[in-house]
Order: C-alpha cells, then structure tokens, then sequence
C-alpha cells in the first residue's frame, strides 16, 4: 500500500510546477525593484495571475508540510525541484519557452537524481528541535533579511540567482521548522509552537526574494538557485537532528541522487535563458488567464 506521503510529495510537485510559472508571470508585468520593499507583494497580488499562482504555492507548501511528517527533509527538499520540470512543460506548451538542449538535459538528469532519493528514503516521524533550534531559527532570519537588503541592488541573472538562493535558505529554514511542527499532538499545541510562527516569518521573506529574483529575468534560474540553496541546508538539520532515515544499505544512492539533484539545480541557473520579459508579459498572461475586467 502505498503511504499518504508519497501521494502529498507527488501532488506538491505538480502544484509547485504550476506556482513557478505563474507567479514569474505576474513579477515580469510588475516594475523591477531594487529595494527590498515588501510591498511589492502587495502590488504582486493586484495581479489575477498571482493570486492563482499564490494559491497553487500555499497548495503546494501544506502538501509539502504534510509530506514531511513521514518523509526526510534530504527527499522533499529536494523533490520541490521537480516542480521545475512541470514548470518548464507548461512553458513551452502554454508560453511558447524556447529551452535551450543545456536545460532540457539538466531537467532529465534533476529527475533521475530525484528518483534515486525516493528509492533510498525511509519514512520515520520527527525529533524535536529544541530551544537551541528555535534560537537558530530566528538568527537565519535576521540574517537572511539583511543578505536581501543588498542582494536586490543586482541586477540581471546575478541578482536572480543571488535572490533565489536568500529565498532557498528562508524556504529550507521554514521547512526545517515545518518537520517537527507537523508532529504536534494536538490543534492547541500546533498554534502554541513557536515553529509555527518562526515558519510563516521565513515563508514570508522567502516569497518576497522569490519574487525579486523571478523579476529580474529567467524563472529557471531564480527557481533551481533557490532549490539549490534551500536542498543542503534541510538535508544536513534533517540527518542529524531530526531523525531523518535512509534505507540501510541504500545509503549510497541517496548520496548519488542528492549529489546528481544538487549538479543539476546549479547548472539550470547557469545555462537556464530568459524565458520572459516586461514588454510581453501582459499580452502572455491575457492568453493565460484572460484580461482583468474593466472597471
């Protein structure tokens, strides 16, 4: 039979897929900024484009949080990759992406590596992660944020990787936070958690920098740095201190899948090319989506 987690880890990779592309749409139709300003969310969310694309990562997110009860961080980390894949698929059919043969060979080989750590992942419940932890968890977003503050003043790739991979560290720390939270016994315990409010903060963060990131040309790249960035960090915090498991004997395919997943995240954001920009967003999100309403 089948386990619960496995079916969640699918069903996020496709919602996941359907969020990159989506969102990279609505932040090549909003001005670039290079100010780390929050409010560019709020100008993000005027856009019908967004707020699908929003709803398809908050789907993917609870699915990845309930993935995790069961599953090693090292495996769902590293599957939130995948969704580059379904992302790119959409692309080229719905937007017309033209891939370069570099990033269609990077996507076959991220698949393959993910495929050897669903083979060599174990399902086993969470550890707790301590006062200790709790302390980590709030100093990475202090320092996360100040690593933005100056990361938005680059421009180009540079800046869509340098903001997608702030954004991976935020979204690997609210994972890390997600794990033990995902266990908790009760309704009133969840929302007592201090996790649980250190995970909505980075959440947060990360969503802005992605947003940055997806605006300063290749949602590819801004979205394998950010994977990239966010894969190690998770799989190290989930190995040793959260009872993470890998099948016994199966420990070098892990390592092999991890290592091939991680190679092919960071190539894609250096041979990923522009797939869109602000002077044709808006007419290909109307074909998407269809025009907002006059008023």
């Amino acid at each position: 039979m089948v386990s619960s987690g496995w079916c969640f880890l699918a069903a996020m990779i496709v919602a996941y897929g359907f969020a990159n592309m989506l969102q990279s749409v609505a932040a090549a139709r909003t001005t670039v900024h290079h100010t780390f300003d929050p409010g560019l969310l709020l100008r993000l969310a005027g856009h019908r484009t967004y707020l699908i694309g929003l709803l398809c990562q908050v789907t993917g997110f609870v699915l990845a949080f309930l993935a995790r009860r069961d599953l090693p961080l090292f495996l769902v980390q590293a599957s939130v990759a995948a969704g580059l894949g379904v992302t790119a698929l959409l692309g080229v059919v719905v937007l017309k992406w033209r891939l370069p043969a570099a990033e269609v060979a990077l996507l076959v080989l991220l698949f393959a590596g993910i495929t050897a750590l669903v083979l060599s992942a174990q399902p086993a419940p969470s550890k707790g992660l301590g006062t200790a932890g709790l302390v980590a968890l709030a100093m990475a977003l202090g320092g996360i944020g100040l690593l933005g503050f100056f990361a938005v003043r680059l421009h180009g790739a540079p800046g869509s990787v340098a903001l997608g991979s702030l954004a991976g560290l935020a979204f690997s720390a609210a994972a890390v936070a997600a794990r033990p939270l995902a266990s908790a016994p009760s309704a009133e315990e969840f929302v007592r958690d201090p996790l649980l409010y250190l995970l909505i903060a980075h959440s947060l963060v990360g969503q802005l920098l992605l947003g940055l990131a997806m605006q300063r040309g290749s949602t590819t790249a801004a979205v394998a740095a950010m994977d990239a960035a966010g894969a190690v960090p998770a799989a190290i915090v989930g190995l040793l201190l959260l009872n993470d498991k890998i099948w016994p004997g199966r420990e070098w395919l892990a390592a092999v899948g991890f290592l091939i997943t991680l190679a092919s995240v960071i190539g894609l954001t250096r041979y990923a090319a522009p797939q869109h920009h602000h002077a044709v967003a808006r007419t290909r999100e109307r074909a998407m989506v269809g025009a907002a309403p006059r008023a």
